[in-house]
């Protein structure tokens, strides 16, 4: 798709991007929805809604006066989200992910073992000054998964769970 919209997109054509280059590894998918977006702005022109979590395209708009940064905005409560829907200029400030999986119903012990994760790679990218790009196919420089029989532990289940298996097809 991305392919075909590269090749046909005219400056009169709406263009939705949603995360172009997540089905790779971090510096692949990011080189390849930089490149994609400049595209779009420098060859095509098209009017472009390019929604990534990719926090470096950020930069776009200082090399394209026609680009331009907006969020959705969103309330933290606690531990948990709510969102207003309600389009705000600027980038993001933060990335949510964690919230959604919860509010997505993933179990508690596997988002407890994520935000220990969450910490130990924000801590080692600070350490480090850059952000590694990890080959998929090696196994874990930190095999500390102190968590992983808490996580595998089943949940119990939630209310909505419970109502659904209730039903009688």
């Amino acid at each position: 798709e991305a392919a075909a919209i590269l090749h046909r997109a005219t400056p009169n054509s709406l263009v939705l991007m949603d995360e172009i280059g997540r089905g790779t590894s971090t510096f692949d998918g990011l080189a390849l929805a930089w490149a994609i977006a400049r595209h779009l702005l420098s060859h095509n022109r098209s009017h472009t809604l390019f929604a990534t979590h990719y926090f470096e395209l950020t930069q776009l708009p200082q090399e394209f006066a026609q680009a331009a940064n907006v969020h959705l905005s969103a309330v933290e409560h606690g531990d948990g989200i709510v969102f207003l829907h309600a389009v705000q200029e600027g980038p993001a400030s933060q990335s949510y992910g964690l919230q959604v999986a919860q509010l997505a119903g993933v179990p508690q012990p596997v988002i407890r073992a994520a935000r220990k994760r969450l910490a130990w790679l924000e801590q080692h990218s600070a350490d480090t000054g850059a952000t590694p790009q990890l080959d998929l196919f090696a196994l874990p420089s930190d095999p500390s998964d102190d968590d992983a029989a808490e996580a595998a532990a089943p949940a119990a289940p939630s209310a909505l769970a419970e109502a659904l298996d209730g039903i009688d097809p």
